[in-house]
C-alpha cells in the first residue's frame, strides 16, 4: 500500500540502535539529528551509507516520504526515517507543494534555492499587488522497518512570505518564510527556536509520542 492510499496505522515502538535518515540533504539531516538526540537512537544518513536517492514519483507528501523510507529500510536492513516537506502558498493554489524541490532545479542536476524563492516571488507578483502572502510548510515523516511496516506523522506551520530573503541560517525556503507570531524569517531564528515551532518539530512531537 502506498501513501496515496492511507490505512489506519498500527503503532510500533522504535527500539534503541541505528536509524537511517533517508535523506542526502545536509540541512535536513542536521535538523533531524538534533530532534532525535534525546531519544537514544544512533542516526546515520543515507548519504553516509552510500544509499541511492529514489525518484520521488508520489503525488502527495505522504507518498514520497513513504517511498524514501521504504527504499532506505530495504537497502540498509535498518529502520529508516524519511521526511517529505514543502512550502504551500495560498495564492498559488498550494504550489510549489509536493514539487517544492523541483522549483529549485537548475537543469544540471543541481538545486538553487535562491532561484526557487525568486520563482515563488515572481509567481506571486504575477497575481497582482493584492495577492495573499499566506503560506504554510508541511512536513510528513514516514518511519519504515525492513519487514515493510510503515508509520506516518504530519506537521504544519503557518505563516507569511517576505521579500527579499532574510537570514543566513536554515535551508531551502527558510529565508522567505515568517512563522505566525513572529517577525523574523525561519532563517533568522536560532536553530533551537526553529526546532520548537517548525512544521518538522510538529511532526516529530507526534512521532516521539507514538514510538518512544
Amino acid at each position: 500500500m502506498s501513501g496515496d492510499d492511507v490505512a489506519p496505522q498500527a503503532i510500533r515502538k522504535l527500539a534503541p540502535g541505528r536509524l537511517v535518515i533517508a535523506s542526502h540533504n545536509e540541512g535536513k539531516v542536521r535538523e533531524i539529528r538534533a530532534l532525535l538526540a534525546p531519544y537514544g537512537v544512533e542516526p546515520v544518513s543515507a548519504k553516509e551509507l552510500d544509499l541511492p536517492e529514489p525518484e520521488e514519483t508520489g503525488t502527495t507528501f505522504l507518498a514520497n516520504a513513504e517511498l524514501k523510507a521504504r527504499s532506505a529500510a530495504d537497502l540498509s536492513g535498518l529502520p529508516a526515517l524519511a521526511d517529505d516537506s514543502g512550502l504551500c502558498v495560498e495564492a498559488l493554489g498550494g504550489d510549489p507543494g509536493v514539487r517544492t524541490a523541483n522549483w529549485a532545479e537548475t537543469g544540471d542536476g543541481a538545486r538553487d534555492w535562491t532561484l526557487a524563492m525568486t520563482r515563488v516571488e515572481d509567481a506571486l507578483a504575477a497575481k497582482g499587488p493584492g495577492a495573499s502572502r499566506s503560506a504554510h510548510f508541511v512536513c510528513t515523516l514516514a518511519l519504515a522497518w525492513p519487514d515493510g511496516h510503515v508509520q506516518w506523522f504530519e506537521g504544519r506551520a503557518d505563516g507569511t512570505l517576505t521579500w527579499p530573503p532574510r537570514g543566513t541560517v536554515g535551508f531551502g525556503y527558510d529565508p522567505v518564510f515568517v512563522p505566525l507570531g513572529d517577525t523574523r524569517s525561519y532563517a533568522e531564528l536560532d536553530p533551537a527556536e526553529k526546532h520548537a515551532i517548525s512544521h518538522r518539530a510538529d511532526a516529530f512531537r507526534q512521532l516521539v509520542a507514538a514510538v518512544f
